[in-house]
């Protein structure tokens, strides 16, 4: 299971990993079409909204429930990416809920278990691994509802109108938390670096 693509999003997270935009299927919707065209994009983008590492398979099947029932109600005119980050942010919800009760804390070692080796790049694979690990202490940071904004819209690269449909919010109330979002990235992000520069860890 791939946990992050290739950088291809706004510069203003250069840090970042973005996922490859899987291809709209031609056919007609199916669900384990779905699965087979969507579920790294399913898997990054509930470790994105803070599922924890040891719930996403379980996240991962309860995206998918939820595809299977509602496919006949998707609407055309979305992009099923956009439809489906929708769903996972209500399963990324219920499943940080459910963490928070049971005194479970969101994981930040998903970079532990990343599928790409070293191989011929060995000090680009670490530089890497380095800002994976500190965009998900950043975005751990955030409340779900500006970090989801925030993913879409930087990260996942989607338009503003997109994200509004896409939760139901005012598109001022977008811009509202993306504008907040991006101010607590940047004091989060230069917290790190002052941390780092007197000898801590991040």
């Amino acid at each position: 299971m791939k946990f992050w693509g290739r950088s291809q999003h706004s510069p203003f997270v250069t840090k970042s990993m973005a996922v490859d935009g899987a291809p709209e299927p031609d056919t007609v919707l199916d669900v384990t079409v779905l699965h087979d065209e969507y579920a790294d994009f399913v898997w990054r983008s509930l470790q994105r909204l803070g599922v924890p590492t040891s719930n996403l398979e379980d996240a991962l099947q309860d995206v998918f429930v939820v595809v299977h029932r509602r496919l006949d109600s998707y609407d055309a005119s979305c992009k099923i990416s956009t439809w489906l980050f929708g769903i996972c942010l209500r399963i990324a919800s219920s499943h940080r809920r459910r963490a928070y009760l049971k005194h479970e804390k969101a994981s930040l070692d998903f970079y532990d278990a990343v599928d790409e080796q070293p191989r011929a790049d060995p000090e680009g694979f670490a530089l890497r691994r380095e800002a994976e690990r500190r965009l998900e202490m950043t975005l751990a940071s955030m409340s779900l509802e500006k970090r989801a904004v925030f993913v879409m819209f930087e990260i996942e690269g989607l338009p503003a109108h997109a994200i509004a449909d896409s939760l139901g919010i005012p598109l001022g109330t977008v811009h509202s938390r993306l504008h907040n979002a991006r101010l607590e990235f940047t004091a989060a992000i230069a917290r790190q670096e002052l941390t780092r520069k007197v000898g801590g860890v991040p």
